[in-house]
């Protein structure tokens, strides 16, 4: 029987939380998992923005985090990750180090100044207030938190389409479960997985039809919309995984991004997925990582299908 909630918050310990500043079309989205979760991290695109990746590279002490920040505001978004550590290290969960507690937040951003006011930036103050909004209900999905200003197909010559926050959840069987939280602001188009059919992205400008072609057209000259991009996200199964199986999930995800996206992982993309694992059950972490696959397409689709049930007016961009 299928879970009534359908996102990554069905997962047990699992909260997501969002802050949305909806005037500078920016926000951020916190997953929780405050008694800390063995992570893993693979970054595809050529244009990343990231903040403590390595403490879930294999063969590092720490191996565990305790929340994941998916924010906008390119690199400057970076420091809302300092509230998240701020709301943990006050809810008395972190690292132990001695006296202290110290919260692992890795972090991923969008690149979203271009739309609404590009100088107000999620913060701190931002990061925490997510934090405390986080919570187990299914995740509000479209323009919202991250998603804010997130767009897609952003070629030269076309108009962008909204993208924005997506969650998805596979069935590995009845308590096996594996989600997926999804930011889309892809340089691509996004694409129904199973019939390749265009669901959101580039269009004409003139009459809003999509623009077709062969993938990529224009990416060898781009335009300034071209070169801020990215599709972030963070992959949570409720299976053991060691760092490395988890490392692997994360790389063997992104192939969800490729089935969605069109085209995916260029240079002009940061595109960077997490994988954590609550590690409750014992199963196979290829079957995680294929389930994984699904709950990211998934997720990209369910994205972009909630922002355009949110957005009467296109995006526009600056610049």
């Amino acid at each position: 029987m299928a879970p009534e909630n359908e996102t990554v918050t069905a997962i047990d310990g699992i909260r997501v939380g969002h802050a949305t500043d909806r005037t500078a079309r920016t926000g951020c989205t916190v997953l929780l998992c405050p008694s800390g979760a063995v992570g893993g991290v693979d970054v595809r695109g050529g244009a990343p923005g990231t903040r403590e990746t390595d403490p879930l590279r294999p063969g590092n002490l720490v191996g565990r985090a305790h929340a994941v920040l998916l924010t906008g505001g390119s690199a400057f978004g970076l420091g809302a990750a300092d509230g998240v550590m701020r709301y943990l290290e006050e809810a008395g969960y972190g690292f132990p180090v001695g006296p202290f507690r110290v919260p692992i937040v890795p972090a991923a951003v969008v690149f979203d100044l271009l739309v609404g006011d590009g100088r107000r930036r999620p913060d701190a103050a931002m990061g925490y207030a997510a934090a405390q909004n986080a919570v187990s209900d299914p995740v509000p999905m479209g323009t919202i938190g991250a998603g804010t200003g997130a767009t897609c197909g952003k070629l030269p010559g076309g108009r962008p389409d909204w993208g924005g926050v997506g969650s998805a959840l596979v069935q590995l069987d009845d308590q096996r479960l594996v989600g997926a939280l999804v930011v889309v602001n892809a340089v691509g188009s996004v694409v129904d997985p199973q019939t390749g059919q265009f669901i959101a992205g580039a269009r004409d400008p003139s009459s809003g039809e999509p623009l077709v072609g062969t993938p990529g057209v224009g990416l060898s000259s781009p335009g300034p919309s071209v070169a801020t991009n990215t599709t972030i996200g963070v992959v949570v199964t409720n299976v053991q995984l060691t760092p490395a199986e988890a490392t692997r999930v994360a790389a063997i995800a992104h192939d969800g991004i490729a089935l969605a996206v069109r085209p995916a992982h260029t240079l002009y993309d940061g595109d960077t997925l997490f994988a954590l694992s609550t590690g409750e059950m014992t199963g196979d972490s290829n079957q995680v990582a294929m389930a994984a696959v699904q709950a990211v397409a998934a997720a990209i689709v369910c994205a972009v299908r909630a922002s355009q049930q949110m957005e009467s007016e296109p995006p526009r961009l600056a610049g």
